[in-house]
């Protein structure tokens, strides 16, 4: 991949995009992961404004630490970048109080996980409307294209994605060459979507490294027989998750009347 020219043709089609949409510029949640860093990054080289919205939800320590970090790189580097926080614990637990009980807890889990994502997409719509900014997606090719590893009308709700067509291992090169915190890019990817330490291969029962491979494998038509192994099980891990999650990656299905009934 040729990075630089990589990060010219992004921050070039990012500004293209805001200027005739006749949008101010750019809002974005900053988690203190490698892709919404590199995504805050490419959009504040445009010039344009950037919004950088934290909004913690029972949010771990360390990532506080590290949005705060990269957001405070971002303002002493590029003039057009402000922050807002916005505290979003309560306003979560208050709408968890007003959920129906379920007898067993664990069921609502990954329901209340999605939740928090949601919440936050309608901050950042919120302060898109209130200034004229675009919301800028995070979501990297093989999370939006592969294992839809993303909530529906969370981080999914967006109003363009930079860097989707990047694999995670592309992201990780455009953040070395942009100088993103380097306790970012060692940092182990997480959503920060349950309140505890969990990653992404946690949840995934496979790294990105093993998830590109697999990605790459379907595409030129293998099949499980074709493997064994470690290979057939993160290959059998792809498959069913990009199966699952079809739901997220193709057009929201229309019911479409035949021109008789009309």
């Amino acid at each position: 991949m040729q990075t630089e020219k990589v990060i010219e043709h992004i921050v070039n089609w990012l500004k293209e995009y805001a200027i005739n949409a006749k949008c101010k510029g750019f809002v974005i949640g900053i988690s203190g992961g490698i892709d919404s860093a590199v995504t805050s990054t490419l959009c504040a080289k445009t010039g344009l404004d950037l919004l950088c919205l934290e909004m913690p939800i029972h949010q771990g320590k360390n990532q506080v630490t590290r949005a705060n970090r990269h957001i405070e790189w971002l303002m002493s580097n590029f003039n057009a970048v402000q922050r807002q926080k916005v505290e979003l614990t309560p306003v979560f637990d208050s709408l968890v109080a007003a959920f129906p009980k379920v007898e067993n807890e664990e069921d609502r889990f990954l329901s209340l996980a999605n939740t928090r994502a949601r919440l936050r997409m309608t901050s950042l719509y919120y302060f898109a409307a209130l200034k004229g900014y675009l919301v800028a997606g995070t979501g990297n090719k093989v999370e939006d294209f592969g294992v839809g590893f993303y909530t529906k009308y969370g981080d999914g709700g967006v109003d363009l994605s930079p860097i989707a067509d990047l694999m995670k291992s592309e992201v990780y090169a455009i953040a070395n060459a942009l100088g993103v915190n380097q306790e970012i890019i060692n940092a182990a990817p997480t959503d920060g979507l349950w309140g505890d330490s969990r990653t992404d291969e946690d949840q995934i029962g496979a790294s990105y490294p093993e998830l590109e491979w697999a990605m790459q494998m379907d595409n030129e038509g293998k099949t499980t027989e074709d493997f064994s192994d470690r290979k057939k099980i993160v290959f059998n891990i792809y498959k069913k998750l990009n199966s699952t999650n079809q739901h997220k990656m193709i057009p929201i299905p229309v019911c479409e009347i035949p021109k008789v009934l009309k």
